[in-house]
């Protein structure tokens, strides 16, 4: 338990040092597996673009999850999406699912890069992050709720 609080304090600390202003993963330039049958298992990379996320976002085998916080949330948002701020997710463990895809976005890619770091040492073995965050998400044109 000490590990898993002092892992998402230096998680907290590391996104308000940088305020999710960049991002940091690469993506890989394999062309995932995305198709709209529900019977084939997603093949996606660890890190995925906003095409691949806005063409899976709302299969039943799916989870969006946003990690920014109440306010960053209110203010636009993916349609479908699951708020879990970034200082809650230890805490909430038991809410992400272990047999979806779960892929975690935040602001521009940063703090998603972290807690999805976090999801995986915590024996999640399916999670991904979205490269460029929402920022990325409206700059394609994609769909935001308010």
């Amino acid at each position: 338990m000490k590990r898993i609080v002092l892992t998402l304090i230096l998680l907290m600390m590391l996104g308000t040092a940088v305020a999710c202003g960049g991002t940091t993963a690469t993506t890989t330039s394999a062309e995932p597996n995305v198709s709209a049958d529900l019977s084939e298992v997603l093949d996606l990379a660890d890190t995925i673009d906003v095409a691949t996320v806005a063409s899976v976002k709302d299969r039943d085998d799916v989870v969006v999850l946003d990690v920014r916080e109440q306010w960053e949330y209110d203010e636009g948002h993916i349609p479908g999406v699951t708020l879990i701020p970034m200082g809650e997710v230890a805490n909430r463990l038991s809410e992400i699912p272990t047999d979806k895809s779960v892929i975690v976005t935040c602001r521009s890619g940063n703090r998603s890069g972290q807690i999805t770091d976090f999801l995986r040492q915590q024996g999640f073995d399916n999670v991904h992050n979205m490269d460029g965050g929402i920022l990325a998400w409206e700059a394609a044109g994609y769909e935001v709720e308010q």
